[in-house]
């Protein structure tokens, strides 16, 4: 696999383009993605019971069509709790992109993303749709545009291109995504788009893609809210030329890992986001008895308040890690539980079988001032682990949160 400079558009036959239209003040605010060969679409969307108008269409869209050429993205407004006028906005987004691009409303996914509650000034997206729509192009700096577009925010865009030979092809997949705050497992406020050129069966495209978001967006949480709006979309269009995968071989496996390693890393730039973050916290739980188990354990640490605002005050109070252990719904022998805290400088061992360590809190506090963090939990339960990925909880948030519609 080889990174490179690139996003959504590195793939052969996408295009992309972004540009700010006025519905924010000065930021971009519209995005279009367009594969000029119809691609095969595989999508998670959100767990939330209530669903945004974008959402609602795109679920009736991928049930009956799994054949795309475009999706429109917004950001600003959410388009969310809008009734019949935001469902018939969404429609008018899609009608507006269909027309102009010459393709099918049946071939368009919508996305919208910011304040819930507004309706979308529709007339300013359908008049932005049809200006930005020339300048569509397979460009670095049209995948960049694109991917600030979908913004709220975010303080940086999250892109990525990798290569890799499969089949004897050189296939490229290609992402952006956004997100910063309402981040929990199982979906959040955030979009993530994924383009490839490989030729792959619709149903292993969606299989890889459930079990890459599983491990990836599932696995990240910044506060605990999951938003109404979540989205993650692949699209792959074949335009690479290798013969259709169709099975489980070889070449699926291949292709499984790269386009993990592509979410994984959204997913981890997602959390670098996070609304006033000022530290970066894996928790890596090992020796459970079931994955699931491992997945419990990890995300409970990541989304617990009490770790968080420990985390933000580099405070090794590892009584809270294991506070939220114990309310993890899992259990266990807490006697069998090794753990330490690391970082670039260092680690600290705070735990061993069930025993707590005496521990020089000065190099602790070393350790706990970089801002990238791991803790490792150790079980003696069984072979199985999860790896999940947070922040802390800072006045930043608070300040950003409490000012988000002014």
């Amino acid at each position: 696999m080889k990174i490179v400079a690139g996003g959504v558009t590195h793939p052969e036959g996408f295009q992309a383009i972004g540009d700010h239209i006025g519905i924010k003040r000065k930021r971009k605010d519209l995005a279009l993605l367009y594969s000029e060969i119809s691609a095969t679409v595989a999508t998670v969307l959100t767990t939330n019971v209530i669903k945004a108008a974008p959402i609602l269409w795109n679920q009736k869209v991928v049930e009956v069509n799994k054949s795309i050429k475009a999706i429109v993205i917004n950001s600003g407004i959410a388009n969310a709790c809008t009734g019949d006028t935001g469902m018939k906005n969404a429609e008018l987004m899609v009608k507006k992109t269909a027309s102009c691009l010459g393709v099918e409303e049946k071939e368009v996914l919508v996305a919208s993303t910011g304040i819930i509650g507004k309706q979308l000034p529709i007339e300013i997206i359908s008049n932005g749709i049809e200006k930005i729509k020339p300048m569509l192009s397979n460009s670095v700096d049209a995948a960049h545009k694109a991917a600030e577009a979908i913004m709220t925010t975010d303080t940086f865009v999250k892109e990525i291109a990798v290569e890799v030979e499969i089949g004897g092809k050189t296939v490229k997949i290609g992402g952006m995504a956004k997100g910063s705050g309402m981040i929990h497992p199982n979906m959040a406020t955030m979009l993530a788009f994924i383009t490839t050129d490989l030729n792959i069966s619709e149903r292993l495209l969606e299989k890889a893609l459930k079990e890459s978001v599983e491990d990836s967006y599932n696995m990240i949480s910044v506060d605990g809210d999951t938003s109404t709006n979540d989205m993650v979309a692949v699209l792959a269009n074949g335009a690479v030329g290798n013969v259709q995968i169709c099975e489980e071989n070889k070449e699926y496996e291949r292709f499984k890992e790269v386009f993990h390693y592509v979410n994984t890393y959204l997913a981890k730039q997602i959390v670098k986001d996070g609304e006033g973050a000022t530290k970066i916290l894996e928790v890596q739980v090992k020796g459970t008895a079931t994955k699931e188990d491992a997945k419990k354990l990890a995300k409970s640490i990541i989304r617990s308040n009490l770790v968080k605002t420990a985390l933000f005050g580099e405070d090794a109070n590892w009584g809270r890690f294991i506070a939220a252990l114990g309310y993890a719904g899992v259990d266990f022998d807490p006697a069998k539980i090794s753990m330490g805290i690391s970082s670039s400088v260092g680690t600290v061992l705070l735990m061993e079988k069930g025993n707590p360590i005496e521990f020089d809190e000065d190099r602790a506090k070393q350790i706990l001032e970089e801002k990238e963090l791991v803790i490792t939990i150790h079980l003696e339960e069984g072979d199985q682990e999860a790896t999940a990925w947070g922040c802390d909880l800072s006045y930043e948030y608070v300040r950003i949160n409490g000012e988000y519609r002014t």
